[in-house]
């Protein structure tokens, strides 16, 4: 594969499970969960406990509340839950909530969940169509919403598809890295030590911080061999002890499948650098992954919401990292039939990252790796969770100087992640890579980024024109443009993402019998998320208390003097994400959000409030 080519890893592991077309299909008696997530008793009360737990002023600064706590002050009551296991045991469904009390698992054959939850197929073709759920009214109104109950809505007879929607990773993939001459040499070229020195890593390291005693927690859509992770860190200088990896298995509770064969390649790199490049970074922390598979009907979007549940409910991890996304804000979940709406899976999302702030996790999440377009469409879109209880991750890229394609490329200085300059002359459409980032449809500005310079105002360049669903034609007489927007503006800080700056990762699959590894130089925010997860780690490792909810806490430093973060505001063509760019002078710039982080100077930042 040429560096030229951009390779969107999409179809990641939950993408291969195959979707339950009907109660009256063959694969009724195949064991299928579904979520039913409630309605928090006290919403506004919970919004308000979650400021308080990061504010240095309040009574109640960090005084994190356990998962049983959350259940006593916003949760469903153990009553209420023992009413729900109730009414499922009626039709021989197994079901247990979360701790917490947010999101209950109901399992058991398709038939019978369709009889439980009265569901009945949708009449409309259309992808965004809804399989509509009833429960009795006593139950009902205590529920947000049901995920994951599908029923093809597809009048036909035939075999549905075997993808329902898809998980998208944020990676770009290009070439074998080069041959170095020295294990530090690789680092400084291919490895964490690059993201480490760059952004004041390294100086934490010199307080003898690491991430001793903490444990990252990572979200992954596969399972992974722990011998490539070793081999990832041997190679960088890391200690390649993998006693510290702890594979968790979320939907079906079983030892979990192992990687027998190339089926989901890059879905098995994804699972594999996550795990990596978060332990890379913080080397003497303990990491959880938490791994979204099934061997039976469980469908995408309940195995992703369910592996956060599972993770913050165990409550053991201060920091969480997710490089995929489920579903597109704007074209939903790309196929009608299931038994919730974007918005609905958004807000589910959104309520089990909330349960992460009021316990004081921090979650970092890969925004994406198109600009403003995750999706090919001629309206900007974005991946979802844009959720604001998550740090949403952007992508930048380094200073380099290289002969790409017969293009001299001259990066001079740091830059938002927008390429359309190293492939060479392009006259048929394409689909660009970009840090992800600009204005969430389904989240309002939260009251973190109110007030903020910078933020619901923009400026930007029409770069790309649409040609249709192959991609996009580059603007050869590109226009500036500026205004104002609403929404979650995303992301929030960014870093190093380009994959012409990028890192390497080692991944080993079977081809028959025999085994083989191969080298591959990454990019993407996919890189970028775990490796902020890792500082986070290594930040909370010279702390008293954990840092809890990053966001409230990164918009206040970004407006004090001796700001942990970089700027980058440029108002440029050379500084765009595939659309955005910088506003001089302002805090805060859509194509990179806050900018890059100087996690010593955040450090020093947290550390002067305990």
């Amino acid at each position: 594969m040429k560096k030229s080519q951009y390779l969107m890893l999409s179809l990641i592991g939950f993408a291969s499970v195959m979707a339950v077309s009907s109660p009256s299909s063959a694969k009724t008696k195949v064991p299928t969960t579904v979520s039913v997530v409630f309605n928090a008793r006290d919403q506004i009360e919970m919004n308000d406990y979650v400021n308080k737990t990061v504010d240095p002023t309040s009574p109640f600064y960090h005084q994190y509340l356990t998962p049983n706590q959350v259940a006593q002050k916003y949760g469903r009551t153990a009553s209420e839950i023992s009413d729900f296991n109730q009414y499922f045991r009626k039709y021989h469904l197994k079901s247990a909530a979360y701790p917490g009390n947010f999101v209950m698992k109901v399992s058991g054959s398709q038939t019978n969940l369709v009889k439980a939850f009265k569901a009945f197929r949708t009449k409309s073709n259309s992808r965004k169509a809804v399989t509509k759920t009833r429960l009795p009214e006593k139950l009902s109104s205590q529920v947000a919403s049901v995920l994951g109950l599908y029923i093809d809505n597809k009048k036909s007879t035939k075999k549905p598809a075997k993808q329902f929607a898809k998980i998208s990773s944020n990676l770009v993939e290009g070439d074998k890295p080069a041959a170095t001459n020295s294990t530090t040499e690789f680092a400084k070229k291919y490895g964490t030590q690059k993201f480490i020195n760059r952004y004041g890593v390294n100086k934490l390291y010199d307080k003898d911080l690491h991430g001793q005693g903490q444990r990252i927690g990572v979200i992954v859509t596969d399972d992974f061999n722990r011998s490539d992770v070793a081999q990832y860190w041997k190679s960088i200088g890391v200690s390649a002890d993998t006693a510290r990896i702890h594979k968790i298995y979320t939907t079906d509770k079983t030892n979990g499948p192992t990687v027998k064969s190339t089926d989901n390649l890059e879905s098995l790199m994804e699972a594999t650098l996550d795990v990596s490049q978060a332990g890379a970074v913080a080397d003497q922390s303990q990491l959880d992954a938490y791994i979204g598979v099934t061997k039976g009907d469980t469908i995408p979007d309940v195995q992703y919401l369910n592996d956060f549940a599972q993770a913050v409910s165990d409550n053991r991890d201060k920091q969480l990292t997710t490089s995929t996304s489920f579903g597109d804000e704007l074209t939903g979940f790309g196929q009608g039939g299931l038994s919730e709406t974007i918005s609905q899976f958004n807000d589910a999302i959104n309520l089990v990252y909330e349960q992460a702030a009021l316990q004081g996790i921090s979650i970092f999440n890969a925004i994406g790796d198109h600009g403003p377009y995750e999706e090919t469409n001629s309206q900007q879109n974005l991946s979802l969770p844009t959720s604001e209880y998550a740090v949403q991750v952007g992508g930048t890229t380094l200073p380099y100087q290289k002969i790409m394609n017969g293009v001299v490329v001259n990066v001079s200085k740091e830059r938002a992640w927008g390429d359309t300059y190293s492939q060479g002359s392009l006259t048929k459409p394409a689909v660009f890579a970009g840090g992800g980032g600009g204005f969430s449809r389904l989240n309002p500005t939260p009251a973190f980024q109110q007030g903020v310079s910078g933020v619901n105002t923009y400026n930007a360049f029409d770069v790309l024109k649409y040609a249709g669903q192959k991609g996009y034609l580059i603007n050869p007489n590109p226009g500036a443009i500026s205004g104002t927007h609403q929404g979650r503006n995303v992301p929030d800080v960014s870093g190093n993402a380009d994959l012409n700056t990028g890192y390497a990762n080692y991944v080993s699959y079977k081809v028959g019998k025999q085994r083989q590894g191969i080298w591959l130089t990454l990019g993407g925010t996919s890189m970028v998320a775990p490796q902020m997860a890792g500082a986070s780690a290594v930040i909370n490792s010279g702390l008293k208390t954990s840092t809890g909810f990053w966001n409230p806490q990164l918009y206040k430093f970004a407006v004090q003097p001796d700001t942990p973060f970089h700027v980058l505001d440029d108002a440029t063509m050379a500084n765009t994400n595939l659309f955005y760019t910088g506003q001089p002078g302002k805090v805060y710039n859509q194509a990179t959000g806050l900018g890059t982080v100087d996690f010593n100077k955040l450090f020093n930042k947290f550390e002067a409030q305990e």
